[in-house]
């Protein structure tokens, strides 16, 4: 991994630990590097849903088209009327970070607008803790907060073992467990 350096100051995503802070949306305009298109046959709905349960925002509209949704700086989605959504979700998802306290108020926050859209959350071994999401289009998102890294932990000697070191190494990939 010694092609890699530390780039943090690029993003909206905070330095994990207990005081981190979740960024407040964000309202700029910019060529958006990276978004996802979810078709919806029920547009307000799924505005009411990303927007009250997931956090977003409501950056614009075209009436009964389109609706840009947005969180963080990077975190866009367009909601875009369709005639039909998938019956399932599909087995791809789409993941946004998030800080590790709002993970259970995203979940409660999702149950309340759809009863059984969040699932519980879970630690992985790359050290974070995530919490999947069902859509109102039946889309799976996934929301994931990077835990504090602790290098006596499991998660720390599973990182190591594919090369992954903490910061205090000096190594290029500082930051990144």
């Amino acid at each position: 991994m010694s092609d890699y350096y530390n780039a943090f100051e690029i993003s909206p995503v905070p330095t994990p630990g207990p005081d981190a802070v979740a960024p407040e949306p964000f309202r700029g305009i910019y060529g958006m590097p990276a978004f996802v298109t979810i078709p919806t046959d029920d547009l307000a709905a799924s505005v009411d849903f990303w927007v009250r349960g997931l956090g977003f925002i409501e950056l614009f509209a075209i009436p009964g088209t389109l609706v840009h949704l947005r969180r963080w700086a990077f975190q866009d989605v367009l909601l875009v009327a369709a005639d039909g959504v998938a019956e399932r979700p599909p087995a791809m998802s789409v993941s946004f970070a998030c800080v590790l306290d709002q993970v259970d108020g995203l979940v409660e926050s999702c149950r309340a607008v759809r009863p059984g859209s969040a699932g519980d959350p879970r630690d992985t071994p790359w050290n974070t803790r995530d919490v999947e999401v069902i859509t109102p289009e039946n889309a799976r998102v996934v929301f994931t907060a990077a835990k504090p890294f602790d290098p006596a932990s499991e998660e720390a000697r599973g990182l190591a073992a594919v090369g992954i070191t903490p910061p205090d190494t000096g190594d290029h990939n500082e930051g990144r467990a």
